[in-house]
């Protein structure tokens, strides 16, 4: 990935984790809330992004970053979707492990 992706995706990030927004992240389709979010880079004739979740109160799990390979549409690839979702899950689980442990303080 090239380093000014890489740079736009952190800036985006370091945002999340101090609770703002950056302002090309939008909420990513095929999700029932605003928790999942996109940002979209062109560098040259490609296409990268970056998916990361804010659902999780506290913390920021980044669930997929790629170069979007598809010559036709906007749609996200059915392969990435499924590890985004896969993903997600892991998060939830993580989180609700670490919400068990500081309750048990």
């Amino acid at each position: 990935m090239p380093e000014d992706v890489k740079d736009v995706f952190g800036h985006a990030i370091d945002l999340a984790q101090a609770g703002g927004k950056h302002q090309d992240a939008r909420a990513m389709s095929g999700f029932r809330s605003a928790g999942v979010l996109e940002v979209v880079e062109d560098f040259r004739s490609d296409t990268y992004r970056a998916v990361y979740t804010v659902k999780f109160a506290g913390w920021i799990y980044v669930l997929h970053c790629f170069q979007k390979k598809s010559k036709t549409g906007i749609k996200t690839p059915k392969k990435d979707m499924a590890l985004i979702n896969g993903r997600l899950k892991a998060a939830k689980q993580d989180y609700e492990i670490w919400q068990a442990r500081q309750g048990a303080r």
